[in-house]
């Protein structure tokens, strides 16, 4: 079974059993401070590996920064 999700308005394939993390690498996200929603919900980076994304998602993905 194939969809489609959307990450930051782009689309992007669904899989069955795919994971934030899944999400992350397909988009070559490597910043190592981010912050990542599932359809409204924040998603803590201990949950990455263990969360699925549902078929016809909506993810918003954001690089924290700071400064000073």
């Amino acid at each position: 079974m194939s969809g489609t999700i959307r990450v930051n308005e782009d689309e992007l394939a669904w899989r069955q059993g795919m994971t934030v993390s899944d999400v992350l690498e397909a988009c070559n996200f490597v910043f190592p401070l981010l912050v990542v929603h599932v359809d409204g919900t924040l998603i803590k980076r201990g949950r990455y590996d263990r969360t699925e994304v549902p078929e016809g998602a909506e993810i918003t993905i954001l690089h924290l920064m700071s400064g000073g």
